[in-house]
């Protein structure tokens, strides 16, 4: 009698599992590829199913081109550094001025661990449709969450009544996403740290410094 607790051994995973596992190595591939310098654009479909052991065809059932394979990859990249953000913006930041130099700490830290991919992305937004139209669809999700935070706090009398939430969230989101690049793209001497409690304080001093109870 077969066991009830025991997997067959011919079992497969899952299909969502292969593929975030699949994904995931595609990932690692792509920034491998990227980290010596090569652009992007530079990099061939082969070069990249080879890096992360697969067969092309395998490859392009997933991701029919390169702009499409960028896109996914920057989705997988970003998640966690958008929801440290977003986490923040969501908060009652009792921890004031603190808890977003943490919040930024936490974006520039996962802007490390894939820089070679986001600036890649970065750079090719520029000039791509497809992953231009991605980008700044995602920065705009970004800005509304930030403008959503302001509307609340005007209403509440947490902010000065005079800020302008939708200019001011978009000058805040800007602001973020140059400074990151910025600094990873010219190997600024600006440590980690620093750069986390300079925006920090940058964002805390624009939302709430000149606030009435301030």
């Amino acid at each position: 009698m077969p066991s009830l607790t025991r997997a067959p051994k011919n079992a497969r995973k899952p299909v969502d599992d292969r593929r975030t596992e699949f994904e995931r190595r595609v990932l690692r591939a792509v920034e491998e590829l990227l980290a010596d310098g090569t652009p992007y654009t530079e990099i061939a479909v082969h070069k990249i199913a080879a890096a992360s052991g697969a067969a092309r065809s395998t490859f392009y059932r997933y991701f029919p081109d390169k702009s499409q394979l960028l896109i996914r990859m920057a989705e997988l990249a970003t998640a966690d550094l958008f929801d440290a953000a977003e986490t923040w913006w969501r908060a009652d930041h009792g921890d004031h001025r603190a808890g977003v130099v943490r919040a930024i700490g936490s974006m520039i830290a996962g802007f490390r661990d894939h820089r070679y991919l986001l600036l890649a992305l970065s750079e090719v937004a520029g000039y791509d449709r497809d992953v231009g139209r991605y980008w700044s669809g995602r920065v705009a999700a970004f800005v509304d969450v930030v403008r959503t935070r302001l509307e609340a706090d005007r209403a509440a009398g947490r902010i000065d009544s005079a800020v302008d939430s939708t200019a001011t969230a978009l000058v805040l989101t800007a602001m973020v996403e140059r400074s990151i690049t910025a600094a990873f793209a010219a190997n600024s001497v600006v440590t980690d740290a620093a750069l986390a409690e300079s925006l920090g304080r940058a964002i805390w001093l624009v939302v709430y410094g000149d606030a009435p109870c301030a």
